[in-house]
């Protein structure tokens, strides 16, 4: 996939993993939307990029946001050919028996259902444009098994990797690239709140043992192209050895 002037969406871009995918898309030729609820942050990052930046303050919980997020983009760029669906939050960390309900449904609203919101308002556009769209979600290995703490974001993650099985089995095809990247442990502002926890071994992981966000950013650049194709509704692994050799940070 060229991804010259393609037009790239990314929630949560405001900063980590985002923020190091917006500077890796322009880099590589698009136009990106900068998606958070922090207004100042992305204003700054896309003064910092120029004229391929768009900046939308959105909450990706709420759905008509999110509609009008994408309306923007086609309206400035033409196109909306690649959705990151990065957004996403673990506090507050807690044991079931003693976790805050509406708190515990809010991470909900952000990890899962704002990937949904994000697919439902990508998948139309991009379904009626002769190149379809790629539509990329962060993911975990908490997906996977239960951690001690997370069962709100280990909830919203396995979730999350049905919406990307859903969206391959429904749109393919139809033109739609539906991939999900479990990228491990990435040094964010995340594993900062991680550690201060305390809760399980994730917690206990000494700084240096995270990858960095530019890493995840180089291997959402890389799915985008062929070497994503084998991973259509599946999970791209950035823990795999041969993952982290074909994009070049072994």
């Amino acid at each position: 996939m060229d991804l010259n002037g393609k037009t790239v969406l990314i929630t949560g871009a405001s900063r980590g993993i985002g923020s190091a995918a917006a500077h890796t898309f322009v880099e590589a030729g698009s136009k990106v939307v900068l998606v958070a609820r922090g207004s100042d942050a992305i204003a700054e990052l896309a003064d910092e990029l120029g004229t391929a930046a768009l900046a939308v303050t959105c909450d990706i919980a709420r759905y008509g946001d999110v509609a009008k997020a994408v309306t923007m983009a086609v309206e400035r760029f033409g196109s909306l050919d690649v959705l990151i669906n990065n957004a996403g939050v673990i506090e507050p960390i807690s044991h079931l028996s003693q976790a805050d309900p509406d708190a515990w449904g809010q991470v909900i609203d952000i990890n899962l259902k704002g990937v949904f919101h994000g697919m439902r308002a990508a998948l139309p556009v991009m379904q009626d444009q002769p190149d379809g769209g790629t539509i990329l979600t962060i993911g975990s290995g908490a997906a996977h098994g239960a951690v001690e703490g997370w069962s709100h974001y280990c909830s919203s993650k396995a979730g999350a990797l049905m919406l990307t099985r859903m969206a391959d089995k429904e749109a393919r095809d139809k033109g739609i690239r539906a991939i999900s990247l479990s990228p491990g442990t990435v040094a964010t502002q995340m594993q900062r709140e991680i550690k201060a926890s305390g809760v399980n071994p994730i917690s206990r992981l000494d700084w240096s043992d995270h990858i960095p966000p530019e890493w995840v950013a180089q291997c959402l650049l890389w799915m985008c192209g062929p070497g994503g194709d084998e991973f259509l509704g599946d999970e791209v692994s950035l823990r795999d050895p041969a993952i982290r050799r074909a994009i070049g940070v072994a």
